[in-house]
C-alpha cells in the first residue's frame, strides 16, 4: 500500500521537496518587514505597524540550537497521535533561525537524541513525519512535518 503524505499544517513548509530544497515558510509584512512563523495571512502582528501586504517567504534552512529536551509524554490536543499506539519519546529542539533571529520549535530527525545536541550547534530543517519514523496512521497516510538535523562540522562530525 502506498502512503499518502499529508502536511500536518498546510502552507507551513515546502511539500514534496528534497532535503536540499526543503524550507519552512513564513510571511513578511511589506510595511515593517517583520517575518512571521507560523505564517500570518490576515494582518501584521507587529503592534507598531499600521499594516502592509503579507508575502510568503522561505525561512532560513539553518539555525543554532537555542534549547532542547526529550519529550517523555504524549502531548495533549491539538497534537495528533493514535492513542492505541504506545507513545515513543522524541527529542524537541528550539532553533534560532540564522537570518530571521526567531526561535522555531520542532522535533529532531529520527535517531537524533539529547546526547547528540548542544546549545549553539548548527542544525538544519529537513522533511519529516509526525509521530516517529514513518508517521503512519491506520489509513496508510503519514503526516508530513519538519525535523531538525545536526549539520556536520567542517572536517568532522555533527
Amino acid at each position: 500500500m502506498s502512503r499518502t503524505r499529508t502536511p500536518v499544517v498546510a502552507g507551513w513548509f515546502t511539500e514534496d521537496s528534497t532535503d536540499e530544497d526543503f524550507r519552512l515558510l513564513g510571511t513578511r509584512c511589506s510595511g515593517c518587514r517583520t517575518v512571521f512563523f507560523p505564517r500570518e495571512d490576515r494582518f501584521c502582528r507587529n503592534p507598531g505597524c499600521a499594516g502592509g501586504e503579507l508575502a510568503e517567504v522561505p525561512l532560513s534552512k539553518r539555525g543554532t540550537v537555542w534549547s532542547f529536551t526529550d519529550g517523555r509524554y504524549r502531548p495533549p490536543a491539538p497534537y495528533v497521535s493514535d492513542p492505541d499506539v504506545p507513545w515513543e519519546p522524541c527529542t524537541l529542539i528550539a532553533v534560532e533561525l540564522a537570518a530571521e533571529r526567531m526561535v522555531v520549535l520542532g522535533q529532531a530527525a529520527p535517531g537524533v537524541g539529547v546526547a547528540d545536541l548542544a546549545v549553539g550547534m548548527t542544525v538544519e530543517a529537513v522533511p519529516g513525519v509526525l509521530g516517529g519514523h514513518d508517521g503512519a496512521t491506520g489509513s496508510g497516510a503519514s503526516r508530513a512535518t519538519w525535523n531538525w538535523r545536526p549539520v556536520p562540522a567542517p572536517g568532522g562530525s555533527a
